[in-house]
């Protein structure tokens, strides 16, 4: 793809959660809908623009999340940032990113960060 965009992509947090019928039930109260997962061990939420995925017993601390590739309505977009780019990025700017996968060729891809503080960052390119 051409690089026009030069944005990390659609952006969520995903929560990791004691109950994924507590967390549910709690934010569709705010006004948010199901619109992807599961439904029994994650599911992704959607009010507006903003996106969360609560996802029970997969990971013990919350998430950012980035998605190169998608528009805040987890569409394709034609032009992005792709990941092995953004990933080369992160390297030459000095950071360590971890659990890196599909990077060796094209399409889907993703590595992981840690901000300063410990918050895991994730870049997940699903297209």
């Amino acid at each position: 793809m051409p690089n026009t965009d030069d944005s990390l992509g659609k952006f969520s947090i995903s929560l990791a959660v004691k109950s994924l019928e507590a967390s549910r039930a709690f934010y569709q109260k705010l006004g948010f809908e199901a619109v992807g997962g599961d439904g029994k061990t994650w599911q992704v939420l959607k009010n507006g623009d903003a996106t969360v995925g609560i996802i029970q017993g997969m990971f013990e601390r919350n998430i950012l999340t980035f998605t190169p590739g998608w528009n805040s309505q987890r569409e394709n977009v034609s032009s992005f940032t792709d990941v092995r780019e953004l990933h080369a990025r992160a390297k030459a700017a000095g950071l360590e990113p971890t659990d890196e996968t599909g990077l060796d060729g094209p399409g889907p891809g993703s590595f992981m960060l840690t901000d300063p503080d410990g918050n895991p960052v994730l870049i997940d390119q699903h297209v």
